[in-house]
């Protein structure tokens, strides 16, 4: 279900002049899957903000590589930094399944951040948690081992799902690969070697049969796992 401007907690606490300033210059616009939001290089027009959906952000190379850097969800804001610096995206966004998204004109959020304390503090809180979140990855990705890197995704992804017995692949395998920084091949290799420490693989669910044995073999740290969430974000 998509989120009103309303709940959105970039909006909230607001003066009644500057939420009507906003909405009366912001679109709702509803994307079908598959669509390119825009494009690595682009100058943003607005803020975007995720009301239902998700949009997968990508970083592409010259040579055309591309890879999966993060997948941003209701009610975060799409790199804002871009918007207040009025710099070019660093990164591609694309739209993997039907959402929404309200569109804040750029110039009219950098004017109101400037003015109204509220919404300063409450992007400060959006860009310290983007902040933390791509240290989180980055800390992964250097730290860590494929076979870590996999089974600590698995354990994650089933806890944020609510199923302790299995996770769901939310998105293609060579997306996950890419996110996870190791190729499709090399994803599916750990996978089968995982079978070994207590998983067993059903297509895109795979099956915890002992987490306990999966986590001694991943080791799972609160400081890169753990989902942190901004003030007033829910996940």
């Amino acid at each position: 279900m998509a989120l009103t401007p309303e709940e959105l907690p970039i909006l909230r606490g607001l003066s009644d002049d500057h939420r009507r300033e906003i909405m009366e210059t912001t679109l709702l616009h509803v994307v079908p899957a598959g669509s390119l939001l825009f494009e690595q290089g682009d100058l943003p027009n607005f803020q975007i903000v995720v009301m239902s959906g998700s949009v997968q952000l990508f970083g592409r190379s010259t040579k055309g590589r591309e890879v999966l850097v993060e997948v941003v969800s209701p009610p975060d804001l799409i790199i804002p930094a871009a918007v207040v610096t009025g710099a070019p995206y660093l990164m591609r966004g694309k739209v993997p399944e039907p959402s929404t998204f309200l569109l804040i004109p750029a110039r009219t959020f950098r004017e109101l951040v400037t003015s109204d304390l509220t919404l300063a503090n409450a992007l400060i809180g959006s860009l310290a948690t983007q902040f933390r979140r791509m240290v989180r990855q980055i800390k992964n990705l250097k730290l860590r081992s494929a076979v870590q890197r996999v089974g600590c995704y698995l354990l994650m992804l089933s806890e944020r799902q609510g199923t302790p017995d299995r996770a769901v692949l939310p998105y293609e395998k060579n997306l996950i690969a890419s996110e996870l920084g190791i190729t499709r091949e090399s994803f599916s290799r750990v996978l089968s070697g995982l079978e070994a420490h207590g998983i067993r693989i059903d297509g895109q669910t795979i099956w915890i049969d002992d987490a306990e044995r999966l986590a001694k073999e991943c080791v799972p740290d609160p400081l890169i796992d753990d989902h942190e969430l901004g003030p007033g974000m829910p996940d």
